[in-house]
This record gives structure tokens, sequence and C-alpha cells, in this order.
């Protein structure tokens, strides 16, 4: 299986999930396993530290359940095919910026100067821009210049991964944990010298990250 045809499945399977409603009713509708689905969104690798990858099998009974031609997990597929109701933003996609750009975020800022606007599979609001990931911190669920979509529109609860500024205007990746009315920052790899951290009063979500993908 190539590198674009992985790049493809995981795509459309963003645009199955937002489809059907979420990763659960696709799992319904499909006889799958709505565990494994996430794992192979997420990248998840195999105890081998090899990623996974979307099988042949799978991505057909994907197509199948969701009334897609033979072939349709495999291909790219433009803007106007995106999930109903998925908004977009001004300009043709969500604006990839610089760590720099979001640790100064105040609130849906236009960023015209964006480096590029990529178009987010998944549904998403009309403030939502891009990052990409940078080191090892969220690895193996987020790796190295993976790009996170980032919506400043959802609801950042206790588990979701987010992105947030301090007031000395640093941004930082990490998930969000809440317990006894205090926030901690989690980072998904587990040999982190430092894998939780308590977060600064100051610190203000930019934007719960409700997709990611990979560079080509």
């Amino acid at each position: 299986m190539t590198r674009q045809i992985d790049r493809n499945r995981l795509d459309n399977l963003a645009r199955l999930i937002a489809e059907a409603g979420s990763a659960e009713a696709l799992a319904r509708r499909s006889g799958s396993s709505s565990p494994y689905l996430s794992q192979i969104r997420g990248g998840t690798p195999y105890p081998s530290g090899r990623r996974r990858r979307m099988g042949d099998q799978l991505a057909a009974k994907l197509e199948r359940a969701m009334d897609k031609p033979e072939g349709w997990m495999d291909q790219a597929h433009d803007e106007d095919e995106g999930a109903p109701g998925a908004p977009w933003t001004a300009g043709g996609g969500c604006p990839l910026i610089s760590w720099v750009q979001a640790g100064a975020w105040t609130g849906a800022p236009a960023f015209p100067d964006a480096e590029a606007r990529l178009h987010c599979p998944a549904r998403c609001g009309p403030e939502t821009f891009v990052l990409r990931v940078r080191g090892e911190s969220m690895a193996p669920r987020f790796l190295d210049g993976d790009l996170i979509y980032v919506d400043p529109g959802v609801e950042a609860r206790s588990g979701a991964y987010v992105v947030m500024r301090d007031g000395a205007g640093e941004a930082t990746f990490k998930q969000l944990v809440e317990e006894d009315g205090r926030r901690y920052l989690r980072a998904a790899n587990p040999d982190w010298p430092s894998p939780i951290v308590e977060a600064r009063p100051d610190a203000a979500v930019c934007g719960v990250v409700v997709f990611r993908g990979a560079p080509v």
C-alpha cells in the first residue's frame, strides 16, 4: 500500500465519521469496532512499534456501509464532497500558522499571513486553525510534523487534546486533565520527563484538536 493511499484512507475515514455522526455510529453501521477505528485514525502503533494502517478488508467494509463506490477510500476527494454541514473558513481552508502566532492567540484572529490554508476532513468551526506538531511529547499518538486542526469553538473538557497559551505568550499542545477544580496538562509519551504538570493559572485554551493529519 502506498503512503498516499494510507493518507487518503485516513482522510476519508474522518469524512465517514463526520457523515455517520460519530465513530461509534460508523462502527455500528459497518460492523466494525469503534476503538479499532479510533486506533487507526490516531495512528496507535502495534506492540512492534509499527504504525497501524487501514487494510483493504476494512476499507471495503466501510465503503459498503456508507454506500460509497468500490475504491472510494483510496481516492482523494474535493472539498465540495466534504462532510454535510461542515463549515470552511474564509479564504478556502483553515490557516496553517506558527507556534509563535498560536502563543499570541487572543480570540478568533484572521491570520491573513498564514503559511497556507488547508481543508479539514472533519467537521469543524470557521475559526479552526492548523499547527505542525513539534517534538515527541505527544508521541506515539501525535508525531513530530503531524498537522493538528484546532477548533476554538469546541468546549475543552477533561480528556480533550488542547492547545493552550500562558500569560507569557507560550503555546503548548497537551491533553487536558481536570481534577478537583484544578487543570493539568498531560503528555501522551509515557517516557516524557514530566508526563503531567499543573496548568498555570493564567493559561487559556486556544482550542481543541478535532483532527490530525500527516503531511505529504
